[in-house]
């Protein structure tokens, strides 16, 4: 991708708003020449085309922005996966893929985890509530989800950093354009991550556990046999899981307390009355979704918001679009943990909707539990400006600097 079209596209990817605005307004839908896909940002539009998989394919829900170089190409080569996953798959093997994540991210599970989950949020805290300045993204919010889902799928604590890691060089990779050594460099910690990933998988299928690795591995293999083509169905399957486990609620958790600190009336009213913290996770997530949207590629030929398209277009489905449309959330532009429960995408619909939501937000809801309770007088450092990473997927702060 030449720089002009990607400086374009990163525009947009910093702040979708307006051009979802702008959709929304026209008549039936708009190409978006950035996306190379049909934009669809109503709320209206966004749930038919989610309630309607069979018509609208996910095989080609995450195309990357940037095709890694030929040497990049041959490092992963040396690794594993490359194999459909939860999110690309449609029909019985999105139902086969999905089984098991629904299983090990139960209700029961996610319970099970919590006490963990509040103690490792106590301790990042407690690293650095004496210093009166933190840089939050770093210190808290790149950690805690990696720790979390690490647990939950049975990692070794020690393999959870390189494995948090090679999923953010992962992003990196297909999202970034990057010079050819960055790339490679990039492309080594990925296969590095890929190998931690089989290892896991080789030791369950040796000596199951109670863990969410156990659960994929029993349930995408025959007893008694581990092939190589199942290493690499389950490592991209893991892969997946976890770079969807961690990425987004760090990303979730950057973006809620930055909207809450840039209203210092919501942040002090969530001080002082936090029973309304479970409000303030479901305004965040809808008013600044971290899953902007996904393609979907028609199978058939379709008439969506008066728009005919062919069989095998491609519409990238705006989550972040529907959850601005006034049609659905009066005052769709203000930050308002007052709003009256409002049913929001941005954990999706209908057969793709996301397994860990409930992980997501019992994650945020804690971490504000923490702040709001030990840090009340938390503000945004006043020489450090904010700045959205450019992405689609996992939208959040580069970096959030705070002060008390």
């Amino acid at each position: 991708m030449d720089s002009e079209p990607h400086g374009r596209l990163d525009a947009l990817q910093r702040d979708p708003y307006p051009h979802y605005e702008r959709v929304r307004s026209a008549d039936g839908l708009v190409f978006v020449a950035e996306l190379d896909a049909w934009l669809v940002a109503r709320d209206v539009d966004v749930r038919e085309v989610l309630r309607r998989p069979e018509d609208f394919s996910s095989a080609n829900a995450l195309l990357p922005d940037v095709m890694p170089s030929p040497a990049a190409l041959a490092v992963l080569g040396g690794g594993f996966g490359g194999r459909p996953v939860v999110v690309t798959a449609d029909g019985d093997l999105h139902q086969r893929l999905r089984a098991p994540i629904v299983r090990g991210l139960s209700p029961a599970r996610v319970a099970e985890v919590l006490p963990y989950t509040a103690e490792r949020a106590a301790a990042l805290v407690d690293a650095f509530v004496k210093d009166g300045q933190v840089e939050l993204m770093s210190a808290y919010a790149r950690r805690l989800p990696g720790e979390v889902i690490g647990r939950i799928v049975g990692l070794d604590p020690d393999d959870v950093p390189a494995v948090v890691h090679g999923g953010h060089r992962a992003e990196e990779l297909l999202f970034r354009p990057l010079e050819e050594a960055e790339q490679v460099a990039a492309a080594e910690d990925v296969v590095a991550m890929q190998h931690i990933l089989d290892r896991c998988v080789r030791e369950r299928h040796a000596r199951p556990r109670e863990d969410l690795c156990t659960e994929l591995v029993t349930s995408l293999t025959t007893p008694g046999e581990l092939t190589l083509e199942h290493r690499h169905e389950l490592v991209a399957h893991l892969q997946n899981l976890l770079i969807a486990g961690h990425l987004t609620t760090t990303a979730l958790i950057g973006t809620t307390v930055l909207h809450l600190l840039r209203n210092p009336s919501q942040w002090e009213l969530l001080c002082a009355e936090p029973e309304r913290i479970p409000a303030a996770v479901e305004e965040a997530a809808r008013y600044d979704s971290t899953l902007q949207g996904f393609r979907r590629v028609t199978t058939v030929p379709v008439t969506l918001a008066g728009t005919e398209l062919p069989a095998g277009a491609t519409v990238f489905v705006a989550f972040g679009g529907a959850n601005r449309d006034a049609a659905r959330h009066p005052r769709p532009d203000e930050f308002d943990i007052t709003r009256p429960p409002g049913k929001h995408l941005a954990f999706g619909l209908g057969v793709h909707s996301c397994p860990g939501s409930q992980l997501a937000r019992e994650q945020l809801r804690l971490t504000l539990a923490e702040l709001t309770s030990r840090l009340p007088g938390l503000r945004l450092a006043p020489d450090q400006p904010v700045t959205m990473r450019p992405t689609m997927i996992h939208r959040s702060p580069h970096r959030l600097h705070l002060a008390w």
